[in-house]
């Protein structure tokens, strides 16, 4: 710790305290994660999740670990310092943000997903309070939870903050995958444009119950898993029509309420994945995607050719038709145009 000067403690959470710091040798300003239960080796402190999965990452919008040192038996992770996350934003805001500012934000975090999906990790935990925040930037963090994609079955049941958690989490089911983190941007990208929570469970079944009186009850036809596992739990759904998203956040644009409404399907499957996300309409004045982020087949020099772009939007539709079906159709993506970079103030990022 002797390269740093301890600043302040700017959070405290249940594994550790994050402290504001700065790096006397070049004086970089810093954020400083001390844990808070010991570690005896070094091997103990690699085999950690955070250490594990954020050694393989290196993207624009996933916070980036500078470094991990020991001491007296005490671990800290040095961390690019970020102003603030998305909750201290909105939780003293009195103005929305505009639609401009959330489709700018989860342009960023729908990459840093993408990024992290393709490389074999989910993170688990997404909510504001872990989506760092500088200016215009938006960085994932906190990859405490985070688990790999090919990992064996079962899972711990209990991850992510309950207003965050998918159905399939909620029911106990040792099977899940990246469609938790796309749940969790729905319920996050609703709470952008209303500035409260879309599902506020007070508990478990409180959490399911909110979930059906808003997006309606599932179905055998819906979901036949998540009845299935209702009923290993000897839990039953209450009994509900769903509401159309455009009521309960009527600031939102009809394109933004589609990919809303498909992100918080009962059916993970259903939901799309983080790259099918980017391609969706509400992300038209942003829509080029960067070589890194596209399928292997479609990686080039130049943004990808019509025929490849064409059969991703294709399959991008039909499962954003398949969400909707109750909705009013959006546009269709023939009239989204590939940028060779991104619009400067909007969705603007460079890689």
């Amino acid at each position: 710790m002797d390269k740093y000067t301890i600043i302040k403690e700017v959070g405290d959470g249940t594994f550790g305290s994050v402290w504001r710091a700065i790096n006397k040798q070049i004086g970089e300003v810093v954020a400083i994660k001390k844990m808070k239960r010991k570690y005896y080796s070094w091997e103990e402190c690699l085999n950690l999740r955070e250490v594990k999965s954020l050694r393989k990452m290196s993207h624009p919008n996933i916070v980036k670990l500078k470094e991990v040192f020991r001491e007296n038996d005490i671990l800290y992770f040095v961390f690019e310092y970020m102003e603030c996350n998305l909750y201290q934003l909105m939780k003293d805001r009195l103005k929305l943000f505009s639609e401009t500012e959330v489709r700018n934000w989860c342009f960023q975090v729908f990459q840093g997903l993408a990024y992290m999906h393709r490389r074999g990790y989910f993170h688990r935990d997404l909510k504001p309070e872990n989506l760092l925040v500088t200016k215009d930037v938006i960085k994932i963090a906190d990859f405490g939870l985070a688990r790999e994609i090919n990992s064996q079955p079962p899972y711990t049941e209990y991850v992510s903050t309950r207003w965050y958690r998918a159905p399939e989490v909620l029911l106990q089911s040792s099977t899940y995958g990246s469609a938790v983190d796309m749940w969790a941007m729905g319920a996050i990208m609703a709470e952008l444009f209303t500035l409260r929570p879309l599902f506020p469970g007070s508990s478990e079944a409180d959490e399911i119950y909110k979930i059906c009186s808003v997006m309606g009850s599932p179905t055998w036809n819906s979901w036949a898993e998540g009845l299935k596992l209702a009923n290993a739990i000897n839990y039953q759904f209450p009994q509900f029509s769903s509401i159309h998203l455009s009521v309960l956040i009527p600031s939102a644009s009809e394109d933004a309420i589609s990919l809303i409404t498909s992100l918080c399907s009962w059916d993970p499957c259903k939901r799309p994945t983080a790259l099918e996300a980017l391609q969706h309409p509400f992300f038209q004045s942003c829509f080029y995607v960067p070589p890194s982020l596209r399928p292997r087949t479609a990686v080039t020099r130049t943004p990808p050719s019509g025929e490849t772009k064409g059969a991703l939007e294709q399959k991008s539709a039909r499962r954003y038709s398949r969400a909707t079906s109750n909705s009013k159709p959006t546009s269709n993506y023939s009239s989204a145009k590939p940028h060779a970079a991104f619009v400067t103030g909007l969705c603007h990022f460079d890689i």
